[in-house]
């Protein structure tokens, strides 16, 4: 099992403990069971609505996954009705492969459910981000970390935030740490990203459908920051 790109940076980038970790919109599973592989929690979910990928998931898990370290569990149902009541501990919800508006959806029924917990959500939609994060901001999210990431000629913007936002860094409108380059090729692929976001922007708006100055007004003020020196926290 090989993941993408994509796939493997949301990997990559979970190091904190945690007792659950929710793999939403899990299509085949490959994301939860190379969290799995590596005992990433204590419990790892996998989650989709589509009843045959789940039974696809159960199938695998049971055959290759059957004495594994961590506990797995199933759940063939909506993302915005996740039963957290039931599992007690510290909750990761990763979302990924659906659009922000979805991804929204998803968060604010979450968050109004649970408003009692402390959750930690790692996010990648696959458009929509600029309402995404305002949305984050509006529910007072924190930014525990996010990456800029470019694969098969799409970019990706990986969110990694936590609803107790006292202990975090503010999540901005156009993002902070994905303009902070430390290699040539990062500083091309940020630069080539955010000439692509403007670009669209302006088509939108010079085509009437809909008012979006103020978003290109917010992306015309982000600097890139290059630094040979820099290294991620």
């Amino acid at each position: 099992m090989k993941l993408s790109k994509r796939l493997k940076q949301i990997d990559q980038m979970i190091m904190a403990s945690y007792d659950h970790i929710w793999d939403c919109c899990c299509d085949h599973g490959f994301l939860g069971a190379s969290l799995l592989n590596r005992q990433a929690a204590a419990n790892i979910h996998f989650v989709d609505i589509v009843p045959s990928l789940m039974s696809e998931v159960e199938s695998k898990l049971q055959r290759f996954y059957a004495h594994s370290s961590s506990k797995w569990h199933t759940h063939c149902l909506d993302v915005a009705k996740l039963p957290l009541e039931e599992y007690s501990g510290k909750h990761l919800i990763i979302i990924a492969g659906v659009g922000g508006d979805l991804m929204m959806h998803f968060i604010s029924e979450i968050r109004r459910q649970y408003s009692n917990l402390t959750i930690d959500f790692l996010l990648c939609p696959v458009h929509h981000q600029f309402a995404l994060r305002q949305k984050l901001i509006e529910l007072d999210f924190g930014l525990i970390d996010e990456v800029l990431l470019e694969e098969n000629s799409r970019f990706y913007e990986i969110i990694y935030v936590s609803t107790k936002a006292a202990e975090r860094i503010p999540v901005t409108i156009t993002g902070s740490r994905i303009w902070h380059c430390n290699s040539e090729q990062q500083a091309a692929s940020a630069g080539k990203y955010l000439r692509a976001t403007l670009n669209h922007y302006r088509r939108m708006q010079s085509g009437n459908s809909a008012d979006v100055q103020h978003i290109i007004d917010a992306y015309s003020e982000v600097k890139l920051e290059y630094s040979q020196d820099q290294v991620a926290e």
